[in-house]
This record gives structure tokens, C-alpha cells and sequence, in this order.
């Protein structure tokens, strides 16, 4: 396996001799850049027959970006990359993602690699930054596209076997995150595997001690403002914690959904956990979503009042991919997942209160074009699964502050149903 644009990252079309590890900088792609990762012992390129590490010759590279004919390139065999979409991120907010990744233990270096595409901003990762790290590491700059764009162009990109798509703000949570996954993958692999992670938050009031009847702390004292780590369980909200056999994802054709840039993850990843019966869970955390001060969606309280109809968008996408895959079952359980959702969150107090009044009416119309067209198969679910869903998502709701249902269901359902009629 090859290294994407190897052929351009050596800079020539013939013979040559040159300490091709030993540079730390090299001009791969129009769109890129490569810096390999550093070797106690430079390897020297001379001719085709004489080369000293594993060349082979490439006729053509298949993609619209470059061809090159006659061009040695280094076969490279990775276990695993790294997909980092990078927009406004500076060198100081990605460094501890990858200084998180360079003191990973236990593994070898050149199992891994990580790919960052810039998505067409104009603020760029310098090379010195770059070229310091133990790991091979590629930089693409490419036309904005949006976060799941940019997430694609990553994977477009990639060659290890296995990848795993991180935010450029977030890091691992341990010194053995990726010997986790490794171990996972020399126990027979997985198409999927996803796991539990580590979310850094703040305290959103005083929190007093609180002890059991023997003394002992069970819970400490904290004020407004202070960082705490909450561990998220398995889950397909977020991207994080997950990684994909690469071949998997090609030959299922699943790709991020360029027109979701809101509560795009869950749209992914449900299909990475629904079309193959290879799916791994690890409960052990290596993932960690740190803290960012201008994180809108953990500042804004209003947050899900505002984005509720992006998710509505999501799962709508969501459904007609796996009503296109000729997923019956599939689509029928997420789309009654999602109507059962949005019926008890309608019942938590910010959706009641008035002041919230035009944030429900958008939704409520919303929700009444995405129910008109899957009506079919809320009506297609019998009975007895309707019921455990709903205990199910209602328990949840219930935990996140839902208040007692004013109507029915099927009274909202008909209610709702109404604002489609002119």
C-alpha cells in the first residue's frame, strides 16, 4: 500500500538519491504537504534496482489530482490514520491533539499516520509545527466544503487499514489509547468499533459535598465554573471514540453527508453501526472532548431550541439512505425513534416556555413535513415495539428534565399534521 501522492512527495521522475526520511519538509500535492516521520537512520533512494527500502513503480495514480509515470514510491503500511478536519484551529489548539498522539505507548510509530485538510480557510498549520512530530503526518489544503466535507476529503486521502475521524480542538485521554485500539485490532479486527469517552465540561453551578452515612465523601464540594470529566457511554451522537476499517467504509459506500454541517455525526455513524454485524464496543475511554471556550454548542443554552430542526434534517437523511439501501426495518426503528424524540422533548420546560414560543412553532412545522412523509412507517411498527421504544427514549427525556405529557402522542401526531394543511 501506498502513500497518497508519494509520487509528487518525492519530487522527481527517474532515478534519484536522496535521504527521503531525513527531510522533514517535502512539497507533496499541489494541495499538500507530507512530513514524514523521523528515523534514527536516513534511508537512501538510488536507482529502481537498487533502492533500499520497498519501491515499487506506479503507472498511473487513479486520482484527478496528479499522475505521474516511471515514479518510485515508498510503500508505506499503516494500521491506522488519524482524520483531522482543521478550519480556524491554530498550531496552538491542534498541538495537543497531536503531542497526545506522539506519547502514545507501547505501539510503533510507523504503524500510524495522520491526515489534516484544512477546509479552505486562511488560517494555516506552519510547517516547523508540523515537522516535529514521530509520526508520518499530511497536510491538505482544500476548497471549503464544511465539516463533513472536509471529513470526506480526509478519508479520500487516507490508505491504512483502519481510520479514526478526531476534531482538531480534542485529544486522547491516555498514553494507551491507540494500544486499545490496536490490541482491538490484533484480536481478530472489526469493521466498527466504538467507545465509551471522556468529556471535559464545566461546572454549571456550586455543587455541594455531599458524604454517606459512614462520612465518606461520595461527592466533592465544587463551585460554578470548575472543570470536571464526565464519561460518556457508547453512543452514536458524537464522532468521537470511534474507528472504521477503511475497506468497510468503501465498500459500503457510507461517506459523511455533505449537506449536514449540524448534528451531522449521528447520520455516519449509524451506519457504520447498522450495516455490518462486525461491530466492536470497548469500555475502556481513550477519547477525550476537551473544553473550548467559543464552543457554541456547550455555551449557548438555547443550542438545541435553535439546531433541533438540523437534527430533524439529519435523521431524514438518515432514513431515505437506509430506505435506499433497501433497510425497511432500519429505517422504520430510527424514524419512530426520532418521532417518540421529538414528542417528549416538546414536554421539557424550555419547550413549554413561552419566551421559547417561536423556536417550538419552527419546529412543530418542521417535524410535521418530516412526519408526513414517514407516517407510513410509524404506522408499520406494531404495537408492543412502539411501547418499548417509548419507555425507552422517555426514560432518557425524562432524566434531561421532561415535564408530565399535557396530550397523547397520537393527539400531538394530529395535531402536528395540521400545520402541512394550507
Amino acid at each position: 500500500r501506498q502513500s497518497p501522492g508519494t509520487a509528487q512527495q518525492l519530487g522527481c521522475m527517474g532515478a534519484f538519491t536522496f535521504p527521503l526520511r531525513s527531510l522533514k519538509a517535502i512539497k507533496q500535492l499541489p494541495n499538500g504537504r507530507y512530513f514524514p516521520a523521523e528515523s534514527q537512520q536516513s534511508e537512501q533512494l538510488g536507482s529502481a534496482g537498487s533502492a533500499q527500502v520497498a519501491t515499487e513503480r506506479v503507472m498511473r495514480h487513479n486520482a484527478s489530482r496528479f499522475q505521474y509515470k516511471n515514479a518510485i514510491m515508498e510503500v508505506i503500511f499503516m494500521k491506522l490514520q488519524i482524520l483531522v478536519p482543521q478550519y480556524k484551529e491554530t498550531d496552538k489548539i491542534v498541538k495537543p491533539l497531536l503531542d497526545s498522539i506522539a506519547i502514545q505507548q507501547s505501539i510503533n510509530m510507523r504503524d500510524i499516520g495522520v491526515i489534516i485538510c484544512n477546509d479552505g480557510s486562511d488560517v494555516f498549520l506552519s510547517d516547523d509545527f508540523l515537522r516535529g512530530y514521530p509520526f508520518d503526518i499530511q497536510y491538505f489544503k482544500e476548497p471549503h466544503r464544511g465539516v463533513s466535507g472536509t471529513r470526506n476529503a480526509c478519508f479520500e486521502h487516507s490508505t491504512a487499514d483502519y481510520v479514526m475521524f478526531c476534531d482538531a480542538d480534542d485529544m486522547f485521554y491516555n498514553a494507551c489509547g491507540l494500544w486499545i485500539i490496536f490490541r482491538e485490532i490484533e484480536n481478530g479486527g472489526f469493521d466498527s468499533l466504538i467507545s465509551v469517552f471522556t468529556e471535559e465540561t464545566r461546572l454549571s453551578q456550586d455543587i455541594p459535598e455531599q458524604k454517606d452515612q459512614m462520612g465518606n465523601i461520595v461527592q466533592a464540594a465544587g463551585k460554578k465554573g470548575d472543570t470536571i470529566y464526565i464519561t460518556h457511554q457508547m453512543d452514536s451522537t458524537f464522532v468521537h471514540g470511534k474507528v472504521h476499517r477503511r475497506q468497510y467504509l468503501i465498500d459500503e459506500g457510507i461517506r459523511w453527508n455533505e449537506k449536514l454541517t449540524i448534528h451531522e455525526d449521528s447520520y455516519f455513524n449509524i451506519q457504520c453501526q447498522n450495516l455490518s454485524d462486525n461491530v466492536k464496543y470497548c469500555q475502556t475511554p481513550f477519547y477525550l472532548w476537551r473544553w473550548r471556550d467559543d464552543s457554541v454548542c456547550r455555551h449557548d443554552p438555547k443550542y438545541i431550541l435553535k439546531t433541533y430542526n438540523n437534527m430533524l434534517d439529519s435523521s431524514d437523511a438518515l432514513i431515505g439512505e437506509f430506505l435506499r439501501r433497501g433497510k425497511q426495518d432500519k429505517a422504520t426503528f430510527y424514524a419512530c425513534f426520532m418521532i417518540f424524540d421529538a414528542y417528549y422533548t416538546m414536554n421539557k420546560p424550555e419547550w413549554i416556555n413561552q419566551k421559547n414560543k417561536a423556536y417550538r412553532d419552527a419546529t412543530e412545522a418542521r417535524f410535521s413535513t418530516y412526519f408526513k412523509k414517514y407516517k407510513g412507517l410509524w404506522k408499520g411498527m406494531p404495537q408492543n415495539d412502539k411501547m418499548m421504544l417509548s419507555n425507552q427514549v422517555r426514560g432518557r427525556v425524562v432524566g434531561e428534565g421532561m415535564m408530565m405529557e399535557a396530550i397523547t402522542i397520537e393527539d400531538w401526531l394530529k395535531k402536528v399534521s395540521k400545520l402541512n394543511k394550507k
